[in-house]
């Protein structure tokens, strides 16, 4: 039963991971600033050291043959209400690490907003804490 559980949450991490990344590719732009908040998400999530670099690959493979987000969308909306915010803070968090937020990335995120059953006002205030600490860590 344990194993089952095990892999349960692997493959759940793995389509977080190909979620985030398809986010980090949507600009065009996949950077190693990207992978790196990729990559503390997931461990924040549970992943431990030893296990990171697989799941990263396998969530790299994920979203490289995939030609839709549903498939990645469909067990996180059904994770719980802290899960789903920490993935939406991450994906802003990826989309705003480089300065700016394109009309794909903002489309991507009204069409996810849905996809997670999250309410637009709870995504809107993630939206703006975001831009409001990376506009101070940049004044620092």
């Amino acid at each position: 039963m344990l194993n089952f559980f095990t892999e349960n949450k692997d493959n759940l991490h793995i389509k977080t991971a190909a979620l985030l990344i398809h986010a980090a590719k949507i600009d065009e732009n996949y950077s190693d600033v990207e992978k790196k908040i990729i990559k503390k998400t997931l461990i924040d999530l549970g992943i431990n050291e030893e296990k990171l670099e697989e799941i990263f690959r396998k969530g790299e493979n994920a979203e490289a043959n995939s030609n839709q987000i549903l498939e990645f969308t469909k067990e996180i909306k059904n994770s719980d209400e802290q899960f789903k915010i920490k993935i939406i803070e991450t994906l802003w968090n990826i989309i705003y690490s480089d300065g700016n937020s394109d009309m794909y990335e903002s489309n991507f995120m009204r069409r996810l907003t849905g996809l997670l059953y999250l309410d637009n006002k709870v995504v809107g205030n993630i939206k703006e804490k975001i831009k409001k600490k990376l506009t101070n860590d940049i004044l620092d």
